[in-house]
């Protein structure tokens, strides 16, 4: 299949999953929409694929997802509210959530059927045009430009799909879709295959796909193919093995920190490390700490 050329213009963000590893926090908000500090991850996502020259955000939800719109719509009533209090800071904050160039597109997933079958929901969205995927439980801590722009460069350079990888501990390869390969740069991978969650000993690296993707729209004609996989869903794993058989596709080990914020240890490690760094509560929280080392508490 042919695609148009260009710049990397569309990100789907798959959001329309249960989030059930945080019930009961996420039986009525979605767990994309938990906050890191000051910010829902959802927005860290947004905000990464606008660094990385993304114009159009797709945003793939379900049922009690109405949060994440509303998150991105005007506020009218708190801006109103704000301006006559005067407080600007916090009206810039409210408005500035994405710039004004960046558009934004909601697709209802009526079945819960995997990521293959939510990146799918896009299609014709994306129509004839490589584009993103972006996981936003994947915090991906990658200054000044993010990890995204890493790929999107990547991609420039070789016109094939990209993985974002990331070396994990082998005790934790059996969570992640695993590559086989040959490394052919400091970061740079030629990817030969994925294997779905392998067992320990049946994993051909220690390389893992986390939660970004750049795609050439062959991949919908993949997921068509590929029929439901693992756990009874269409696995995004499973097409780009199809994927594989008539494209070359790239692996980028993502330079910058990953907070897998899907699980709750690391959902609370994000949030300390940012609140660390947040220009308003770093040194209250750091001296806070501090204490509770001193006091035998931590």
């Amino acid at each position: 299949m042919t695609y148009s050329p260009g710049p990397i213009r569309k990100a789907i963000f798959p959001v329309a999953g249960m989030g059930t590893r945080f019930l009961p926090a996420t039986k009525a908000n979605p767990k994309e929409m938990l906050p890191i500090v000051d910010k829902p991850l959802v927005q860290y996502a947004a905000e990464e694929a606008v660094k990385a020259g993304i114009e159009v955000l797709v945003f793939i939800t379900g049922r009690n997802k109405r949060s994440i719109p509303d998150h991105f719509d005007k506020a009218y009533e708190l801006e109103t509210e704000l301006e006559a209090r005067g407080k600007t800071e916090l009206l810039k904050t409210v408005r500035d959530i994405l710039p004004s160039h960046v558009s934004v597109v909601y697709i209802r997933q009526t079945e819960a059927l995997g990521l293959g079958h939510a990146v799918s929901c896009a299609e014709a969205v994306i129509d004839d045009e490589p584009f993103a995927v972006i996981l936003a439980d994947d915090l991906i801590e990658a200054e000044p430009e993010g990890g995204l722009k890493q790929m999107v460069d990547l991609f420039h350079k070789e016109q094939c799909s990209i993985l974002g990888l990331e070396k994990v501990p082998l005790t934790e390869l059996h969570r992640y879709g695993v590559i086989a390969g040959e490394q052919i740069s400091d970061f740079t991978w030629n990817v030969n295959a994925v294997i779905e969650k392998p067992a320990r000993e049946q994993a051909p690296s220690d390389m893992a796909v986390v939660g970004r993707y750049i795609l050439t729209p062959a991949i919908f004609e993949m997921i068509k193919k590929t029929g439901r996989g693992a756990g009874g869903e269409i696995q995004l794993t499973d097409a780009i093995s199809e994927l594989l058989k008539i494209e070359r596709i790239k692996g980028w080990e993502l330079q910058g920190r990953r907070h897998d914020c899907g699980d709750k240890l690391g959902y609370l490690k994000a949030t300390v490390e940012y609140a660390l760094k947040h220009p308003e509560l770093s040194t209250a929280f750091r001296d806070y700490l501090r204490c509770q080392v001193e006091s035998g508490v931590i």
